[in-house]
């Protein structure tokens, strides 16, 4: 199933999630989260100063710094970051602020993470890695930078799909998916490995129609 992008309601749910704070922690924990979903940095030095604690959850386990990611507060996320919050803190889905900068396409915090120790191997709660789901979704840039970073092309996620599978079996077959797969057969991907039921990704662009990818992907070795 095809992952629901709710950009526009991203900050309410923030908000929402960050009224409920996890168990033991405090007023000031849930000042950080609203500072970082405004995207108040000068409002998270000063809590911070004060004492508030950088990794503090909120209800859905979620740290400030992912609460920033999720809004995609560039200066929150940065003075979080420069304090030294972790850019792989999960949260009750298996998201940290790494992984979810590199599914949404949030390059400037992405490359932030990728700075400060983001784990290149670490995947989401579909068992895949930031790359796939960049792909699926048509980022380019942030495919690039992924790839550039040495995140493993050929991973396979719960669903038995590669990034290159994604971008095929999930993508529109248009210019941002075209020049994914360009990418990605670039970087060394394997064209042939197919999904669980055998079926490749030369196989899965011919199916829909996709005749520049399929074209791509049979110049690359793509049976």
């Amino acid at each position: 199933m095809r992952r629901r992008t709710i950009l526009m309601a991203t900050a309410s749910l923030v908000l929402a999630g960050a009224s409920h704070l996890a168990a033991g922690e405090t007023m000031t924990g849930l000042e950080l989260h609203r500072a970082a979903v405004r995207n108040d940095a000068v409002r998270l030095r000063q809590l911070l100063a004060d004492g508030a604690r950088i990794e503090a959850r909120d209800g859905t386990g979620a740290t400030a710094l992912l609460v920033a990611t999720h809004a995609n507060a560039v200066d929150a996320a940065r003075a979080l970051i420069e304090a030294g919050a972790d850019v792989n803190a999960r949260d009750e889905i298996h998201d940290s602020p790494y992984l979810y900068a590199g599914a949404r396409g949030h390059l400037e915090i992405l490359k932030m993470t990728l700075a400060h120790g983001a784990d290149l191997e670490s995947t989401n709660h579909y068992g895949g890695t930031a790359l796939i789901p960049a792909s699926e979704r048509g980022h380019v840039e942030t495919v690039r930078t992924l790839i550039a970073a040495g995140v493993d092309v050929d991973h396979v996620n719960n669903l038995n799909w590669t990034a290159l599978l994604e971008a095929v079996i999930l993508g529109d077959g248009g210019p941002r998916h075209q020049q994914i797969v360009a990418l990605l057969i670039g970087a060394g991907a394997n064209v042939n490995l197919a999904d669980g039921d055998g079926v490749t990704p030369t196989q899965h662009a011919r199916r829909a129609g996709f005749t520049q990818i399929e074209h791509s992907l049979i110049a690359a070795g793509g049976r």
